[in-house]
Protein backbone atom coordinates (compact mmCIF):
# COMPACT_ATOMS: atom_id res chain seq x y z
CA UNK A 1 0.00 0.00 0.00
CA UNK A 2 1.36 3.34 -1.13
CA UNK A 3 2.49 6.21 1.51
CA UNK A 4 0.40 9.41 1.25
CA UNK A 5 2.44 11.74 -0.21
CA UNK A 6 1.77 15.24 -1.66
CA UNK A 7 1.25 15.32 -5.22
CA UNK A 8 1.95 18.99 -5.30
CA UNK A 9 -1.27 21.69 -5.11
CA UNK A 10 -2.06 21.19 -8.36
CA UNK A 11 -2.42 17.69 -9.10
CA UNK A 12 -5.01 15.22 -8.01
CA UNK A 13 -4.23 13.03 -4.89
CA UNK A 14 -6.36 10.40 -5.88
CA UNK A 15 -4.27 6.40 -5.83
CA UNK A 16 -5.02 6.04 -9.83
CA UNK A 17 -2.91 8.91 -10.89
CA UNK A 18 0.02 8.54 -8.34
CA UNK A 19 2.51 7.36 -11.24
CA UNK A 20 1.04 10.28 -13.90
CA UNK A 21 1.94 12.70 -10.75
CA UNK A 22 5.44 11.34 -10.29
CA UNK A 23 6.13 11.65 -14.42
CA UNK A 24 4.75 15.42 -13.55
CA UNK A 25 6.87 16.20 -11.11
CA UNK A 26 9.84 14.38 -12.43
CA UNK A 27 8.64 16.73 -15.67
CA UNK A 28 8.96 19.97 -13.51
CA UNK A 29 12.12 19.10 -11.78
CA UNK A 30 13.94 18.34 -15.31
CA UNK A 31 12.14 21.86 -16.54
CA UNK A 32 13.81 24.14 -13.38
CA UNK A 33 17.52 22.15 -13.74
CA UNK A 34 16.96 23.11 -17.44
CA UNK A 35 16.23 26.53 -16.37
CA UNK A 36 18.64 27.36 -14.08
CA UNK A 37 21.75 25.57 -16.65
CA UNK A 38 20.50 27.98 -19.27
CA UNK A 39 20.55 31.15 -17.24
CA UNK A 40 24.43 30.04 -15.73
CA UNK A 41 24.66 29.64 -19.46
CA UNK A 42 23.55 33.27 -20.04
CA UNK A 43 25.24 34.92 -17.10
CA UNK A 44 28.51 32.93 -18.26
CA UNK A 45 28.41 34.32 -21.73
CA UNK A 46 26.75 37.58 -20.59
CA UNK A 47 24.06 36.99 -22.67
CA UNK A 48 19.99 37.57 -22.35
CA UNK A 49 18.15 35.10 -23.19
CA UNK A 50 16.74 36.45 -26.58
CA UNK A 51 20.20 36.53 -27.26
CA UNK A 52 21.52 33.12 -26.56
CA UNK A 53 18.20 31.67 -28.54
CA UNK A 54 18.61 33.35 -31.40
CA UNK A 55 22.61 32.25 -31.43
CA UNK A 56 21.41 28.30 -30.93
CA UNK A 57 19.32 28.96 -33.99
CA UNK A 58 22.12 30.67 -35.94
CA UNK A 59 24.63 27.16 -34.93
CA UNK A 60 22.19 24.66 -35.63
CA UNK A 61 21.20 26.38 -38.99
CA UNK A 62 24.96 26.84 -39.81
CA UNK A 63 25.46 22.89 -38.86
CA UNK A 64 22.47 21.89 -41.45
CA UNK A 65 24.10 24.54 -43.93
CA UNK A 66 21.41 26.17 -44.11
CA UNK A 67 21.22 30.53 -44.28
CA UNK A 68 19.29 32.49 -42.37
CA UNK A 69 18.13 36.14 -42.93
CA UNK A 70 17.30 38.46 -40.32
CA UNK A 71 13.56 38.15 -41.11
CA UNK A 72 13.65 34.01 -40.84
CA UNK A 73 15.33 34.65 -37.34
CA UNK A 74 12.41 37.43 -36.48
CA UNK A 75 10.02 34.59 -37.40
CA UNK A 76 11.83 31.99 -35.11
CA UNK A 77 12.36 33.85 -31.88
CA UNK A 78 8.81 35.93 -32.78
CA UNK A 79 9.84 39.10 -32.27
CA UNK A 80 9.89 42.38 -34.13
CA UNK A 81 12.01 43.54 -37.36
CA UNK A 82 12.81 46.48 -34.87
CA UNK A 83 13.73 43.97 -32.27
CA UNK A 84 15.75 41.74 -34.27
CA UNK A 85 18.21 44.85 -35.45
CA UNK A 86 18.90 45.59 -32.24
CA UNK A 87 19.61 42.18 -31.38
CA UNK A 88 21.60 41.68 -34.43
CA UNK A 89 23.65 44.66 -33.56
CA UNK A 90 23.90 43.97 -30.03
CA UNK A 91 25.12 40.33 -31.31
CA UNK A 92 27.93 41.95 -33.78
CA UNK A 93 29.06 44.03 -31.42
CA UNK A 94 29.70 41.09 -29.13
CA UNK A 95 31.81 39.47 -31.58
CA UNK A 96 29.33 36.58 -31.67
CA UNK A 97 27.13 37.01 -35.23
CA UNK A 98 28.59 38.54 -38.32
CA UNK A 99 26.63 40.18 -41.01
CA UNK A 100 27.48 38.60 -44.91
CA UNK A 101 25.86 39.41 -48.19
CA UNK A 102 24.03 36.24 -49.92
CA UNK A 103 25.93 34.42 -52.41
CA UNK A 104 23.33 34.48 -55.40
CA UNK A 105 22.14 38.04 -54.27
CA UNK A 106 24.26 40.70 -52.94
CA UNK A 107 21.59 43.24 -51.11
CA UNK A 108 20.41 40.29 -49.03
CA UNK A 109 22.02 39.86 -45.51
CA UNK A 110 22.59 36.69 -44.45
CA UNK A 111 23.52 36.04 -40.22
CA UNK A 112 26.07 33.87 -39.37
CA UNK A 113 27.36 32.88 -35.61
CA UNK A 114 31.15 33.43 -35.36
CA UNK A 115 33.65 30.68 -34.78
CA UNK A 116 34.54 32.29 -31.73
CA UNK A 117 30.98 32.01 -30.67
CA UNK A 118 30.59 28.67 -31.78
CA UNK A 119 33.59 27.51 -29.22
CA UNK A 120 32.35 29.23 -26.48
CA UNK A 121 28.94 27.90 -26.73
CA UNK A 122 30.77 24.14 -27.10
CA UNK A 123 33.07 24.72 -24.42
CA UNK A 124 30.24 26.42 -22.00
CA UNK A 125 27.60 23.82 -22.83
CA UNK A 126 29.64 20.95 -24.09
CA UNK A 127 30.51 18.98 -20.51
CA UNK A 128 26.52 19.15 -19.69
CA UNK A 129 25.86 17.99 -23.20
CA UNK A 130 28.19 15.12 -22.38
CA UNK A 131 26.73 14.14 -18.97
CA UNK A 132 23.03 13.96 -21.01
CA UNK A 133 24.20 11.86 -23.78
CA UNK A 134 25.48 9.23 -21.43
CA UNK A 135 22.51 9.04 -20.01
CA UNK A 136 20.36 8.64 -23.15
CA UNK A 137 23.00 6.09 -24.29
CA UNK A 138 22.21 3.55 -21.08
CA UNK A 139 18.51 3.69 -22.86
CA UNK A 140 17.53 0.72 -24.71
CA UNK A 141 15.89 1.23 -27.76
CA UNK A 142 12.33 0.50 -27.16
CA UNK A 143 12.24 2.23 -23.99
CA UNK A 144 14.13 5.25 -25.70
CA UNK A 145 10.85 5.42 -28.81
CA UNK A 146 8.85 5.07 -25.35
CA UNK A 147 10.20 8.02 -23.81
CA UNK A 148 10.85 10.20 -26.90
CA UNK A 149 6.81 9.27 -28.02
CA UNK A 150 5.59 10.22 -24.61
CA UNK A 151 7.86 13.54 -24.43
CA UNK A 152 6.29 14.45 -27.52
CA UNK A 153 2.80 13.91 -26.48
CA UNK A 154 3.57 15.87 -23.52
CA UNK A 155 4.28 18.94 -25.66
CA UNK A 156 1.21 18.60 -27.96
CA UNK A 157 -0.27 18.33 -24.50
CA UNK A 158 1.38 21.48 -23.34
CA UNK A 159 0.69 23.20 -27.25
CA UNK A 160 -2.92 22.62 -26.91
CA UNK A 161 -2.48 20.46 -30.03
CA UNK A 162 -4.86 17.52 -29.62
CA UNK A 163 -4.38 16.28 -33.29
CA UNK A 164 -0.29 15.91 -33.00
CA UNK A 165 -0.40 14.20 -29.56
CA UNK A 166 -1.58 11.35 -31.21
CA UNK A 167 0.92 11.17 -33.34
CA UNK A 168 3.52 10.62 -30.38
CA UNK A 169 1.84 6.95 -29.89
CA UNK A 170 4.32 4.13 -29.97
CA UNK A 171 2.86 1.06 -31.45
CA UNK A 172 2.47 -1.37 -28.26
CA UNK A 173 3.48 1.31 -25.68
CA UNK A 174 1.82 0.58 -22.82
CA UNK A 175 0.96 4.03 -21.88
CA UNK A 176 -2.45 5.38 -24.00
Amino acid sequence: MRQPRDSGYWYPSEDEVWGGVDVLNALRRYRAAEVAMRRRTRSSMGMGETDLAALRFLLEAQARDRSVSPKQLAVHLGISSASTTTLVDRLVRSGHVERTRHASDGRAIILKATETSDSEVRSTMGEMHKRMIEVTGDLPPADAAVISAFLERMTSAIDGDSKRADLGRVQGSEFP
